[in-house]
């Protein structure tokens, strides 16, 4: 369970999200103690349609942003002459969605005379892991599966990254939702296929696990999806076999992201690994990397579930670093839709004659 504290202490960074569907805010202090975390969820507003409508996004962060920031200060005790700073995410996400986020943090720094920084996203979802009682110890290697991405980093300090892999097509994220839909099951795939796996045989229906290069630490899920949605046309399938249809789907899932994630910690000879992103809430995947963690003598940290979908403390924690280095952002900051350089988290730099991703300053 991550740390949560509601009082006021030193430090005292404001954290404002809006990538996607979700419009957050949170206050943190001294960079891993939670004293306010809010969120608001579109989903039930995304539902009819089967997936985001970005445009809609946009409409609904501007409704919320306001009394969502005010109940994050609420909720800490705490005002504009208490923070200390203002971390925001400006990519990668949807543009439109990020740029009201990003010109509410510009407007409320610029008004009370904080510092601000921009934070990449894919940091946060590795940042969540520093707010659990017992982070790992550096280096470790994170797996980031989320909607939009799957990928792999050398971590080996709070903002020091090695890019190691990334899916070439579907993010594991965008498989559930689409087989999902598919299947007719609605939106969010990913919670849909985890319940309703549990009903399902895993077993009955083995669909391909694309490892690509087993040594390798690339990923490609839109091969599997194409082999469901094959399966489902050339089949009768009905209520009695979509459990195993989603049973099978899954299961094939999560042994390509454990394989790859444990192969990935003992090629870097780390001892602990981290589960990140919204996928990491899927209940087989967290039961499959704990297992083959410990059979390999590797130590499995995983955010609780309220971490590891988007939220605004895990953006603070970065936010908290970056300011603690001078990383200050100008008023000038813009969004952006992709993270560059094919999934790396920053600029390269030399580091024991290796390459290590410092964070965009």
């Amino acid at each position: 369970m991550a740390k949560i504290q509601n009082s006021k202490q030193h430090n005292l960074i404001l954290g404002i999200e809006t990538s996607c569907d979700e419009t957050a805010a949170a206050v943190i202090s001294g960079g891993d103690t939670i004293l306010s975390n809010v969120i608001w969820s579109q989903v039930a507003i995304h539902h009819p349609y089967g997936g985001v409508v970005p445009e809609l996004a946009s409409r609904k962060h501007m409704e919320k942003i306001v009394p969502v920031v005010e109940k994050a200060l609420a909720d800490a005790g705490a005002d504009s002459e208490s923070i200390h700073g203002v971390a925001v995410t400006c990519g990668p996400g949807l543009v439109g969605a990020l740029l009201v986020g990003l010109s509410f943090a510009k407007a409320f720094a610029y008004t009370t005379g904080l510092p601000l920084t921009g934070v990449n996203h894919l940091q946060g979802h590795i940042a969540a892991i520093y707010l659990e009682p017992d982070p790992p110890s550096f280096p470790f290697v994170a797996l980031l599966v989320s909607g939009g991405h799957t990928n792999l980093y050398y971590v080996a300090g709070p903002m020091e990254f090695e890019h190691m892999g990334q899916t070439r097509d579907d993010a594991a994220g965008e498989a559930f939702d689409k087989v999902a839909k598919l299947l007719g099951l609605g939106y969010p795939g990913g919670m849909v296929i985890d319940e309703l796996s549990q009903q399902g045989d895993p077993e009955r229906i083995r669909f391909p696990r694309v490892f690509l290069d087993k040594n390798g630490f690339d990923f490609s899920f839109s091969g599997l999806k194409t082999a469901v949605a094959r399966y489902v046309q050339g089949e009768k399938t009905d209520s009695g076999s979509i459990p195993d249809i989603a049973a099978g789907f899954q299961e094939a899932v999560v042994d390509v992201l454990v394989h790859k994630g444990i192969s990935a910690a003992k090629a870097k000879g780390c001892r602990h690994i981290a589960l990140v992103g919204g996928v990491a809430s899927n209940s087989r995947l967290r039961e499959r990397i704990r297992q083959e963690g410990e059979a390999a003598g590797i130590t499995v940290h995983i955010p609780s579930p309220e971490l590891c979908t988007d939220n605004a403390a895990m953006i603070a924690v970065v936010g908290y670093h970056q300011l603690s280095k001078g990383a200050r952002s100008s008023l000038d900051l813009d969004a952006y839709s992709k993270t560059s350089h094919s999934g790396r988290l920053g600029v390269v730099r030399r580091h024991s004659g290796k390459d290590i991703i410092a964070p965009f300053l």
